[in-house]
């Protein structure tokens, strides 16, 4: 499947556009599903050097940058559909490396369960997990206080603003990370942040996601697919958010039965690895871009 080095474009795929970002000439196809609320321009540093001996593919989902919204719920299946829809469209014969992000790994998951033949290999990156019911049930007073119901009215509230309404209120901003990508991807992260449908689809994944790891988790299992498991750094999370006026020993808590959703991720293939990234939090691709590139490679044999 031979490409133009970059290529961003909308294409009609299942009755709406998807803003596609295609990276690389030859070699294994990437596919990269991003986490929510996350734009693809996140990962430019770690594309930029997959580019160099792969293919990459990233797409935002419906709602999430140019990508039209539909009528339709969004959920993880409606992401297996849209991408399934989206390889059948670029013509991809060969089985392809799917990389999954916090929920872009369910999704991920979600995927490679019901279409195996077109999974050659996955890395799931601090993705969220099946059991994620089990951080329901930690007794965190102050954690829990911010809870999917009070995510998504704050979602709906958003999504229901002008572009304007919504700059004004958001006021959006750039990691330090961020400032050091490119003007124009800088801009373009900006711009997302203000999108009412990003929302607006956000609400619906936070509504469903909680149904959907329970429809993954009773699928078929992964059997020999390679699979690389990347967690956060637990410590360094734990540092981060200390300045929250969240009690550490809720974040500590939180974080350990993080870690053991994580390290259960493993077992999802016979022919697994788990690691974690050192000085990582959530954002792995930002924080150990080397990390999240020597597993793709690792699983490509690149």
């Amino acid at each position: 499947m031979k490409r133009e080095p970059v290529i961003n474009s909308l294409q009609i795929i299942n009755n709406h556009k998807l803003e596609i970002l295609q990276k690389g000439r030859s070699g294994p196809l990437i596919v990269i599903l991003t986490g929510m609320g996350c734009s693809f321009e996140e990962w430019y540093e770690v594309t930029e050097e997959l580019r160099k001996t792969t293919q990459v593919l990233m797409y935002h989902r419906p709602g999430l940058g140019d990508s039209e919204l539909g009528a339709e719920v969004r959920n993880t299946f409606a992401t297996v559909q849209d991408l399934y829809e989206l390889l059948h469209f670029l013509k991809v014969k060969e089985p392809i490396y799917l990389v999954g992000h916090s929920y872009g790994g369910l999704c991920a998951q979600h995927f490679v369960k019901v279409h195996p033949e077109m999974v050659a290999g996955m890395v799931l990156v601090d993705s969220t997990s099946v059991n994620v019911r089990e951080l329901d049930e930690l007794d965190l007073p102050v954690l829990n206080e911010e809870s999917d119901e009070k995510w998504v009215l704050k979602c709906l509230e958003y999504a229901s603003k002008e572009k304007e309404q919504l700059t004004s209120i958001i006021q959006p901003s750039l990691l330090e990370k961020h400032k050091q990508f490119p003007v124009d991807i800088q801009e373009r992260l900006i711009s997302f942040q203000c999108n009412p449908s990003l929302y607006k689809a956000m609400a619906s994944e936070i509504q469903n996601w909680k149904k959907d790891a329970e429809i993954i988790k009773k699928l078929n299992e992964l059997t020999n697919t390679p699979l690389v498991v990347i967690g956060r750094d637990k410590e360094h999370s734990i540092l981060s958010d200390s300045e929250a006026d969240i009690p550490e020993w809720e974040l500590r808590t939180f974080e350990e039965k993080w870690e053991e959703l994580i390290i259960q991720q493993g077992n999802l293939s016979e022919n697994s690895d788990v690691i974690f990234a050192e000085g990582a939090g959530h954002s792995i691709f930002l924080n150990r871009p080397d990390v999240v590139v020597d597993s793709v490679l690792k699983i490509t044999g690149k």
